[in-house]
């Protein structure tokens, strides 16, 4: 066993490293280019080598012009023959604008096409990959499945970004740079060589920066990874948050991985500006020894000027090419790292097909006779704890039988391993004598319904969620579904919905309670009708008489069919049927109920049997028969005398022997680690002492001895006045770091007001800081508030969504940033206006050099002073470069970081009604938090420089050219209006079309997520098919948008590149008209030529970045919108009063309707006073109101009418933070946070309060009965849970969460079916805990179902159809003839 624990541990720890790739190759850019990719691609290729080969030709056609104007000047031509050859030249630049307008057409649109085809086949293949992906793959994922799906998302995007348009302009770029050096050699070879001689050590050094990229491009995706899963974390347990006021909390753990992740882009961006900088220097230099070289070859007569420039301009054609591609290289370099990564993933999925997986044998019958035979299981995220040990079971074909066991006892496990999603690491599992691994999967899964207590529901209709329940759902009618309804009772339910069956439950279900989940859950499985149906804690959120009436139609229905029934309700049990029970993966009893009530231990014997120890089960005597008939025999002819009784302890108590290094005495709880006997008890005294319960209110959280104070045995108590959380490393000094960033979780009213918490305890207090993030008072319109998803479920035709424009986008970026950044942002401009006065400087320089060569003197010692002032300027430039980008850089950074921190600060602030709208899903917001922001980053990091470079680089060489040569600077301003229109249409159509790819895009991810989110269900019914095919649709409706805005923006890219050279042709010709009639200087003309060139040339750059910059502000409008949000407006924020206590809590006539639901009322002038220090219980049918009620005390929602006061202050006039520190809830569903058991515990709490004390922690979770369990794992109160943590039971974490809020010594304790995942053992602990609460003066609300916990209340609330139909005591009513809670109860 020990053997098998240990392969398991490394096989987990290999399958986590292998989802990391080491290093990225630029062949992973096409990662997953298959063969039907071939043609676009070998099309795009093609023309990219076509449109490349154009520079070259207009290199040599711009030699020939410069060479006319050369010889022009020197006297060998007239003016006539000047206009004649330049009007040549000219005809031939037009049609070579023609031609790439054409060519530009096709490469564009083709490298656009090719990808969406990687997109799409990156959706597809990660999609199909991780439907064949055993459960284990997905424990086993560090950040958890929820981050996974996050990031995959953002590589996708990222690797589609990379390979269309950047990759073919790279591509591009090389051929342009490669064929300007062909027709330089051919020129004029020797020069060539010269020129280029620094290329060599050039490419070595950049080659040395860009590796340094990579391992940062890594760092951050891993950080951001780890931002994604802490957001997720937040929005998904939004409840969670509000309840335990964890706003600033969350915000400020998702600040800090933010600012790392950041840190390892500005090293990124340092070494892309290094890279920039460094090829402008060498671009320049280029002139030095290129030009001196040139010119001593005309000299000597051994080139004429035309050879020596069309040489030099093709060397600088080629330079400037590469540094073109310099700006997509983040791009790209990202684009590679993403492809590697999914890559690795598919890899690392197909490297690890699982055996047991692989099953093909399908039987025609299913009997239903299934026998575990000495399974023993370890989970992956904890190899080294059983979960099921040596386990044998038998549930014969035709009966009902019943698991039942403590918290964790492996009761689930069971269920895991006969659905298949894990396979045992010993023992054999058989289904009608077949070995389990040789089934069909498929057939297994058709042939088996599990309904577990989370029942997860899709994002559809109630109809179709039933449908589900049969794999030919569409066939599916509606008569059907009202038929298996009836057995789930929800046809009241239905009918009370707006939309009856065809109401869409939103996101998993959350427009429905969680017992309507439930109802739903079990009309699915009684739709499916397999032959073995597995109930796991299927009704446990029903009430009392819903559970009883489910109970007896699922008998009715399941008469001769195999049932295996999980639960921690032993009522359910009747006389004849069988029970195996569970103990630390142990089966310690079996044998038919009547049999166990005779027997001497177990929680289904006499109270009065003594307690001992459990021997280990040996074999099981279920014996498996060989037939049928058989096994009745059998089964029939036990006697009482037969029944097996292993040990003589009752299960649900087992004796926990406490560690000598903590053993706890809590004063309100004697049962501190574990169940302790009478015996145990009396050694502790009194429970609560009248001093301490008196001493309680007047000193609720001092670090004294308290209510909830305990004596510790060989564990020092923390002195008064330390700092709690230096005693425990594993909780962080989070003050420190919350300081820094204004975001300390204050707790929530103020010591000196109400008492509640000393100075010593709160440590730094914060005072909630208004964002310098002004709105966006600089748009005339609102940022839309679209749905961000196409199709969405609103009900109603979706709006179409207006992208902010850019400018307005921009002029966001100064209020966001602080001055240090602010100044940063100055300066980076600054070395932007010096790069862009660059270059009509250096065309200057230029043209001085151009006129050398018809000097007739001098011309030797000119040439060297105009290459050394072109290399100073090559220096200064390269600079300003490097700074410009760098600082840039930063700055964009710094703003969307502030603005995702905003985003995230005010998201969490939002009411909770907020959060039921489809278009505020988790998966939209993580989307806009996760991918948007990297994205956005470009406005200000890349195009926001280099347009304003351009902008004062046309206003320089407008102002200079109309200074040195007004008509020749007339007539190229001639062209802007057309050039201008053609290219707002490009801007115009790229973005209509870029938005609604990005809709696309986000439907398919989010099924993506729908689908792994929900994996372990999908699986159960079987839904990989469905899901899949809607899926493949998704990705083939994103895949079609794609391509039509790569039609359609291509066309419009072509014609604006194609303006751009009509223009130069324009130019050139009027310009050797003007030489020829003598009006203006060679000199001066060829100096405006030399201007305007370098700046269209750089304005044409901008086109290449449009797509970018259109999708940029796409997602820019979803970010601000978020981080624009109205911050501390809602009802949550209205109040100012704080009050010392909760105090009486009255409802007076309210009315409520959830905003998602605005055609059905839950709360009906409901009148209700609940009065302080007193346990309540509010017991009703499921969807009577009773967890509204909840929601409305803690203020999620405000009621639609009527008034809720605390002591008589109405609630909208009280600070909620301040109220909700009074109270501590645990709900219903538990949830869990993925980070340690500790932080879990002691969540939210303030840094330096004792409540947070690893004795206090500690305390808590002995309390709730956790403590024994935690100090039993590996690293204890370390370990990690939640996503990408060690797995817990439903009951685990439970009491992880009642020990959450027992650690708050809450005023009023709130429970809304908090015992409905747990044991009967530990059950009866928390109604010991409730009584000592109450008894000590503190309040409880317990939302319940359950008889016990009812009768442990001193009043008891009944509700129907959101109003009070009866009160009083327990006992009281449960006698009163016809009274509700009578029949809520079943009785008679």
């Amino acid at each position: 066993m020990e053997a098998d624990i240990e392969e398991l541990t490394s096989r987990g720890r290999r399958e986590s490293e292998d989802s990391h790739t080491s290093k990225a190759h630029w062949r992973s850019l096409f990662a997953f280019t298959s063969r039907s990719h071939a043609v676009p691609l070998c099309l795009a290729l093609a023309l990219s080598v076509a449109s490349g080969a154009v520079t070259p030709v207009l290199s040599y056609l711009l030699g020939k012009v410069f060479g006319c104007f050369t010889d022009f000047g020197a006297g060998k031509y007239d003016g006539a023959e000047l206009v004649k050859k330049v009007s040549k030249y000219g005809i031939g630049l037009t049609g070579l604008g023609a031609g790439s307008g054409l060519l530009h057409t096709g490469y564009f649109g083709l490298w656009l096409v090719f990808g969406e085809l990687q997109a799409k086949c990156a959706r597809d293949s990660l999609f199909a990959g991780m439907l064949e992906k055993d459960m284990e793959w997905y424990d086993m994922r560090k950040d958890g499945v929820e981050a996974l799906i996050q990031r995959l998302q953002t590589q996708i995007r990222e690797l589609q970004m990379a390979t269309a348009q950047p990759l073919g302009y790279a591509i591009q770029s090389v051929v342009t740079a490669c064929a300007a050096l062909g027709l330089a050699m051919y020129t004029a070879w020797d020069l060539t060589l010269i020129t280029i001689a620094t290329i060599p050590f050039s490419i070595i050094i950049l080659g040395r920066i860009s590796a340094k990229m990579q391992p940062n491009i890594d760092a951050q995706a891993e950080e951001l990874s780890k931002a994604s899963k802490l957001a997720s974390n937040a929005l998904q347990a939004i409840d969670t948050v509000k309840y335990f006021n964890g706003q600033d909390f969350e915000s400020w753990q998702y600040a800090k991985a933010i600012q790392r992740a950041a840190g390892k882009y500005l090293s990124q961006a340092m070494a892309n500006a290094l890279q920039i900088g460094f090829t402008r220097f060498v671009t320049q230099s280029m002139f030095f020894q290129g030009f001196w070289y040139g010119s001593h070859l005309v000299i000597k007569g051994k080139k004429d000027p035309a050879e020596v420039l069309t040489a030099f301009w093709s060397c600088l054609m080629a330079l400037q090419a590469v540094e073109q591609i310099l700006p997509q290289m983040l791009v790209l370099e990202k684009g590679r790292a993403a492809g590697a990564t999914l890559q690795a993933i598919l890899t690392q999925m197909g490297r690890r097909r699982r055996v047991f997986m692989t099953g093909h044998l399908k039987p025609e019958f299913c009997e239903g006779d299934i026998e575990v035979r000495n399974v023993s299981f370890c989970y992956p995220s904890r190899p080294d704890q059983r979960a099921l040990v040596d386990a044998s079971f038998f549930f014969p074909a035709g009966e009902i039988s019943f698991v039942i066991g403590k918290s964790g006892s492996g009761k689930s496990t069971l269920s895991n391993l006969l659905m298949r999603f894990y396979e045992p690491v010993k023992g054999e599992l058989f289904i009608d004598g077949h070995a389990i691994q040789t089934l069909d999967i498929g057939w297994l899964r058709n042939n088996i319904t599990l309904v577990q207590q989370q029942s997860v529901l899709f994002n559809e209709t109630i109809f179709k969620n039933i449908a589900f329940g049969r794999r030919d759902w569409k066939r599916v009618r509606r008569e059907e579904v009202k038929r298996s309804i009836n057995i789930a009772f929800l046809q009241d339910t239905i009918d009370d919905l707006p939309s009856g069956l065809d109401t869409v439950v939103g996101t998993g279900g959350n427009a429905m309670s969680g017992g309507q989940r439930q109802r739903v859950a079990m009309a699915r499985a009684r739709l499916r009708d397999t032959p073995i149906l597995i109930l796991d804690e299927a009704t446990s959120a029903l009430d009392h008489i819903s559970k009883d009436m489910v109970m007896r139609a699922v008998r009715e229905w399941r008469r001769g069919k195999t049932t295996i029934i999980i639960t921690h309700d032993l009522s359910q049990i009747e006389d004849h049927e069988y029970a195996y029970i569970l103990d630390k993966g142990v089966v310690v009893q079996e044998g038919y109920r009547y049999a166990l009530e005779k027997g001497s231990a177990g929680p289904l014997a006499a109270p009065r049997r003594p307690s001992i120890t459990y021997p280990p089960v040996k074999r099981s005597s279920r014996l498996p028969p060989r037939t049928r008939k058989q096994s009745t025999a059998t089964i029939g002819s036990l006697s009482q005398g037969s029944v097996i009784s292993v040990g003589s302890v009752d299960s649900m108590d087992i004796q926990y022997q406490p560690r000598p290094r903590s053993v706890f005495v809590p004063a309100i709880f004697s049962p501190t680690l574990g169940n302790l006997g009478d015996n145990r008890r009396s050694r502790f005294g009194p429970l609560v002492s009248p001093a301490a319960t008196g001493a309680f209110a007047m000193h609720r959280l001092s670090t004294g001895p308290s209510l909830f104070g305990s004596t510790v045995v060989g564990s020092p108590q923390a002195p008064e006045g330390t700092d709690s959380m230096a005693e425990w490393p594993l909780l962080p000094r989070r003050g420190e770091r919350m300081r820094d960033l204004s975001m300390v979780n204050e707790l929530h009213q103020s010591a000196s007001e109400i008492g509640r918490v000393s100075a010593e305890e709160r440590g730094p207090r914060s005072v909630r800081r208004q964002t310098r993030l002004i709105p966006l008072k600089t748009l005339k319109k609102p940022l839309p508030e679209r749905p961000m998803d196409v199709g969405g479920r609103s009900g109603g035709p979706v709006k179409k969504r207006s992208v902010a424009p850019i400018k307005k986008i921009l002029l966001t970026v100064w209020p966001t940033l602080s001055w240090k950044h602010r100044s940063l942002l100055l300066c980076g401009f600054l070395a932007a206006g010096l790069h862009a006065a660059a270059t009509p400087i250096f065309s200057w320089v230029f043209s001085k050099l151009l006129a050398t060569f018809f000097l007739p003197v001098n011309r030797s010692q000119e040439a060297l002073k105009w290459s050394l002032s072109v290399l100073a300027v090559g220096v200064g430039d390269a600079i300003a470069v490097y700074f410009m980008h760098y600082l840039l850089e930063a700055c964009a950074q710094a703003w969307v970081d502030s603005l995702r921190t905003e985003a995230m600060k005010r998201i969490i602030e939002q009411p909770r009604a907020w959060f039921d709208r489809d278009k505020n899903g988790v998966c939209k917001l993580l989307e806009c938090l996760d991918r948007n922001p990297e994205e956005m980053r470009n406005l200000v990091g890349r195009f926001a420089g280099f347009m304003f470079v351009v902008f004062v680089m046309l206003l320089m060489t407008l102002i200079w050219s109309l200074v040195v040569c007004w008509k020749l600077t007339l007539v190229g301003l001639a062209s802007a209006p057309f050039i201008y229109a053609v290219t707002r249409s490009y801007q115009a159509v790229s973005a209509t079309w870029e938005g609604k790819s990005n809709d696309a895009g986000t439907a398919a991810a989010t099924i993506f997520t729908e689908t792994f989110g929900n994996v372990r269900t999908v699986r159960a019914l079987t839904l990989e098919a469905y899901l899949h095919e809607k899926y493949l649709k998704s990705t083939e409706n994103a895949f079609k948008v794609g391509i039509r805005r790569s039609l359609y923006s291509s066309i419009f890219y072509g014609i604006s590149d194609s303006g751009i050279v009509f223009a130069t042709a324009l130019i050139f010709y009027y310009g050797a008209v003007l030489a020829s009639s003598r009006a203006f200087s060679v000199e001066n003309i060829i100096q405006v030529f030399s201007m305007l060139l370098f700046s269209i040339a750089n304005a044409n750059a901008i086109l290449s970045f449009i797509p970018q910059i259109n999708s940029s502000c796409a997602t820019a409008t979803r970010l601000l919108r978020l981080a624009n949000l109205p911050y501390q407006t809602s009802h949550e924020h209205t109040g100012h009063v704080r009050i010392p206590s909760v105090g009486a809590i009255a409802f007076n006539n309210v009315n409520f309707i959830y905003p998602s639901r605005p055609t059905g009322s839950v709360l009906n002038n409901l009148t209700l006073v609940l009065p302080p220090s007193t346990g309540i219980a509010l017991v009703g049918a499921s969807g009577s109101g009773k967890s509204t009620i909840t929601s409305l005390i803690l203020g999620l929602y405000p009621p639609t009418s009527g008034s809720l006061t605390f002591n008589s202050v109405p609630i909208g006039d009280l600070h909620l933070p301040s109220l909700r520190s009074l109270i501590a809830v645990v709900s219903q569903t538990p949830q869990i946070f993925a980070t340690s058991i500790a932080l879990n515990i002691a969540y939210a709490l303030p840094e330096r309060s004792a409540l947070a004390s690893r004795v206090a922690i500690e305390r808590a979770a002995a309390i709730a009965g956790i403590h024994e369990f935690v100090t039993s794992l590996p690293r204890g109160y370390q370990t990690l849970i939640g996503e990408g943590g060690t797995g817990l039971s439903g009951g685990q974490a439970q009491r992880v969460a009642i020990a959450r809020a027992v650690a708050r010594q809450p005023l009023l304790l709130i429970l809304d079916e908090a015992t409905s995942g747990l044991d009967g053992e530990n059950a009866k602990g928390i109604r010991e805990l409730v009584k000592r609460l109450v008894g000590a003066g503190i309040g409880v609300l317990m939302v319940t179902h359950d008889r016990e916990m009812m009768s442990a209340c001193q009043d008891v609330v009944v509700l129907k159809d959101g109003t009070v139909v009866e009160r009083g005591n327990f006992h009281d009513l449960v006698q009163r003839k016809g009274g509700e809670l009578r029949r809520l109860l079943g009785q008679k």
